[in-house]
């Protein structure tokens, strides 16, 4: 189920919600999610304590149980960090998030979890400027993935986390140390059920 299915400009589906709504968003002619991710706008939770960031725009459903998320996203990437992300968070220090993201002049693809403080892990540079995410939930684990194509999807990471059965299940836009950037999401595909982690 694609969840920006039916909407327009403004309006979205009614189990879309926002935590720090942009000033500027909207979908476009083909039912695309645009964002402008505002100045420094990130989530983080500094190991060394140095700093705690929950600024970024985040579009979210409640979803219980077991499900799999997809998206496609594109990124003006201008400043380090500059990223469209899928995350899932269970509260304000326990959540995860799969970028496409500007790391050291080239689109990368990188990942955080966060169980009270963050990790930050770089999995490589992409050659596309479109990849596909992908979010996968069984029980307390969660596997993330990426494609070039939509079809060969490679692992980033397994990992378990304690969460209840409710979570938070969406988008992000974000630009760290940067003044801003657009982030595009083609679309919000969203099913629900155990559909095998070693698949997603």
């Amino acid at each position: 189920m694609n969840l920006f299915d039916n909407g327009s400009d403004k309006l979205l589906n009614p189990e879309l919600n926002w935590i720090n709504e942009p000033k500027s968003w909207g979908l476009d002619a083909n039912h695309s999610l645009v964002i402008s991710a505002p100045a420094e706008a990130d989530f983080f939770i500094d190991p060394s304590g140095a700093a705690v960031k929950s600024s970024a725009p985040f579009l979210y459903t409640l979803v219980q149980g077991d499900f799999n998320l997809t998206t496609r996203v594109s990124v003006d990437m201008k400043q380090q960090y500059d990223s469209g992300c899928l995350m899932v968070m269970a509260d304000d220090q326990h959540w995860a998030k799969l970028c496409y993201e500007f790391f050291e002049n080239k689109p990368s693809i990188l990942s955080v979890v966060t169980k009270k403080t963050s990790d930050d892990c770089i999995s490589g540079k992409v050659d596309v400027l479109k990849p596909y995410l992908r979010i996968a939930r069984a029980g307390n684990c969660f596997a993330f993935h990426y494609s070039l194509d939509g079809e060969q999807w490679n692992l980033v990471r397994y990992f378990g986390m304690e969460c209840p059965a409710e979570i938070k299940v969406g988008i992000v836009a974000q630009s760290p140390i940067g003044e801003g950037c657009l982030v595009q999401f083609d679309y919000f595909e969203l099913n629900k059920g155990n559909l095998g982690i070693s698949e997603a």
